[in-house]
């Protein structure tokens, strides 16, 4: 009868530890991570008799954490992965709709500028017209600057997101350290009974982690995981976890880099993070806001050194030669502020290097890392895109130099350099933030040509001139003005193209109308020709070439059959103030194709800056899909092996209650059995 006790026992005690168990599933199937379990039942030692084996009971030989690591891996993985997207399509969208906005982009800002200009070419003396011109420069002008400004705004934002969660990481590396710990002291460990509920929560924060940073995770002694960088950076080795960090970019003080400390040492691991929020946010820095940036600067520099260029070669209302009409491009402190020094270089720090564009029809947006080598005069410039060496070679001595880029040269003005120096140049990161609107007055827009032409009244010919075209009023290897433009409110000298007859042949003489001076023979007998008039076609008069000595910065055309005899003179446009030749030419520069060496206007740069922003949200939004759906299957996958299924474990409950009340019948029977032997003896 003791051993029939004992066997009801066990089982009572067995199945009540089974619905315990099973109720301890139950009450956690919403507990994030948690793992069902089970008992595992295992019949006891037999007692041995003459007659054979008489089972004792039912012993638990464990209570088993049902887990599949393989699946807990590709859960993390997958969360990596999905952690990566959502962080790059969220930015990256706030991105698209900020520049993509009818409000808050900068299309219809230029298109409305434009039009204003258009409008005011129709009538060029009217002051309300060329008020309207201003304001809407300015409203170009206020949409640069915000969206420069929202673009910092939201680099800020990308790099507090960064830092908070480095934090994150941090404390979920060091609970990891801490459950390692606790896992490895656990008793009975040794027997082989793990200590599950450790072990869930330890699991769930790797999960955690894995959506901030892809990470490696392998099994160590005593049920400990050493967690590590995908790359083998070890973040967590037993109950020991470095700490991840940020700080200043060396190269580019504007962003963050990533750090990692341990034993003592820190570490750069800006380039093994990837992956995670973390990793998302990084990619959505350099894959899109960083050349957002660069292109939104690039159509800045191009329009303000355009319409510049434009303006300065027309005349204003009071009979002045235009001046700048936005920020020059090329002022001191933009060519110097086109250069970051990297905080490690070496002393004494006294290099000076300045970038000055040259053509904005040719300039890239982008990036480059000026490094030097061997004893300082080695240098090689290197694209941050690509990695690619574009230029290299040696400092002269003395240092004095231009590196000569497409649409720009790096000028090395003097100072020393180091081995291991290093310069970031960006053309045109800052220029959305630098353009400025530098008129002020109706009267200061240049609408008119400075120069006008006409013919004698006395010419017997049918031939006509045109009405030229400006090329520049400045020489453009010193900025300093021509010196036919130096006297105010007038060409010195105006000019007289006179025909005469030379052996027979057409030809036309270039002449001071102040002195009567020949300034160029027509000489139909040199080689090649000089000035010889072809009859049937148009013919230029005066070089293109600023190289040339007989450069006058504008150019005239002359069409018909002129006479010998017959003139055209050339002079300064005094009170030309309904002349809207300049105008036309401005408000042309709309459409005109003067970005990518002539291939697009500066609305279709704009337009290609938001093309290729909402190209990257849209497969970004497609990869955040795809994450997401690999992601819930491989958690699927997982509850269907460690997730706790309400309708089994109610099962589970009638089948381990049925039991223990079997078990509990089995001592009422023992109890039932020993007072029948007691009232036998009295």
């Amino acid at each position: 009868m003791a051993g029939l006790i004992n066997i009801g026992l066990t089982g009572i005690l067995g199945h009540q530890a089974a619905l315990n168990t099973t109720g301890n599933n139950i009450t956690n199937a919403n507990t994030p991570g948690y793992s069902r379990q089970e008992v595992q039942f295992e019949t006891q030692s037999a007692q041995r008799t003459g007659a054979g084996s008489i089972g004792t009971g039912v012993s638990i030989t464990n209570i088993r954490r049902l887990a599949n690591e393989y699946l807990t891996q590709q859960v993390r993985e997958d969360s990596s992965l999905f952690g990566e997207q959502e962080a790059l399509n969220s930015e990256l969208s706030r991105l698209d709709n900020l520049l993509g906005g009818e409000t808050t982009g900068l299309s219809n800002a230029l298109n409305n500028f434009f039009a204003s200009l258009q409008n005011a070419a129709e009538d060029p003396a009217s002051l309300p017209q060329r008020q309207l011109v201003l304001s809407e420069a300015q409203q170009v002008v206020n949409r640069f600057e915000a969206l420069n400004q929202e673009f910092i705004q939201q680099r800020e934002s990308v790099k507090t997101q960064m830092e908070q969660g480095v934090k994150d990481a941090n404390t979920l590396l060091k609970s990891i350290a801490q459950l390692n710990l606790a896992i490895s002291e656990s008793p009975g460990l040794a027997q082989g009974r793990e200590p599950n509920e450790l072990l869930d929560k330890r699991d769930e924060k790797l999960r955690e982690l894995s959506e901030l940073v892809n990470i490696s995770v392998v099994q160590a002694e005593g049920s400990q995981v050493n967690v590590s960088l995908r790359n083998g950076q070890a973040l967590v080795v037993g109950d020991r976890a470095a700490q991840l960090g940020t700080r200043d970019n060396a190269e580019d003080p504007t962003r963050l880099e990533f750090t990692l400390t341990t034993g003592g040492r820190t570490l750069n691991v800006d380039s093994q993070i990837n992956g995670g929020k973390l990793g998302g946010l990084q990619r959505f820095e350099s894959e899109a806001l960083q050349p957002a940036f660069a292109e939104l600067g690039r159509v800045a520099i191009a329009l303000s050194e355009t319409l510049n260029h434009q303006h300065e070669i027309g005349m204003d209302l009071e009979g002045d030669l235009g001046g700048l009409f936005f920020s020059d491009v090329n002022s001191q402190a933009a060519q110097r502020g086109r250069v970051i020094a990297n905080t490690s270089n070496g002393a004494p720090r006294d290099a000076q290097l300045a970038v000055e564009i040259i053509d904005s029809s040719q300039l890239p947006a982008g990036s480059w890392s000026l490094r030097f080598g061997g004893d300082g005069r080695d240098f090689e410039l290197v694209n941050r895109a690509t990695g690619e060496v574009v230029n290299q070679g040696r400092l002269p001595d003395p240092v004095q130099s231009e590196i000569s880029m497409p649409g720009f040269n790096i000028r090395i003005e003097g100072g020393t350099f180091n081995a291991g120096d290093s310069f970031l140049i960006e053309p045109t990161r800052n220029a959305a933030a630098n353009i400025g609107l530098e008129l002020d007055r109706e009267e200061d827009l240049a609408f008119a040509s400075p120069v006008r032409a006409e013919g004698s009244a006395s010419n017997t010919g049918d031939a006509t001139i045109n009405q030229g075209k400006m090329l520049d009023v400045r020489d453009p290897f010193t900025n300093s003005l021509l010196s036919n433009f130096r006297q105010d409110g007038q060409l010195d000298p105006p000019l007289d193209i006179q025909f005469r007859d030379d052996g027979g042949q057409l030809v036309y003489d270039i002449v001071d109308a102040n002195t009567n001076t020949v300034l160029q023979a027509g000489d139909a007998a040199a080689v090649p020709p000089v000035n010889v008039f072809q009859s049937g076609q148009s013919n230029k008069l005066f070089t293109e070439d600023p190289r040339s000595p007989d450069y006058f910065g504008f150019q005239f055309e002359i069409s018909g059959n002129p006479r010998p005899g017959d003139s055209f003179s050339i002079n300064y446009n005094s009170n030309g103030v309904s002349d809207n030749r300049n105008a036309e030419f401005l408000a042309a520069l709309g459409t005109e194709n003067t970005l990518n060496s002539g291939s697009q206007s500066f609305a279709e740069g704009y337009a290609g800056l938001v093309e290729a922003v909402g190209v990257k949200t849209r497969q970004s939004q497609l990869d955040k899909d795809a994450g997401s759906t690999l992601l819930e299957q491989s958690t699927n996958q997982r509850e269907s092996v460690s997730g706790v299924n309400l309708d089994e474990e109610a099962g589970k409950l009638i089948q381990y209650q049925a039991a223990y009340n079997a078990s509990a019948q089995v001592v009422s029977v023992a109890q039932d059995l020993f007072n029948t032997l007691l009232q036998s003896f009295r």
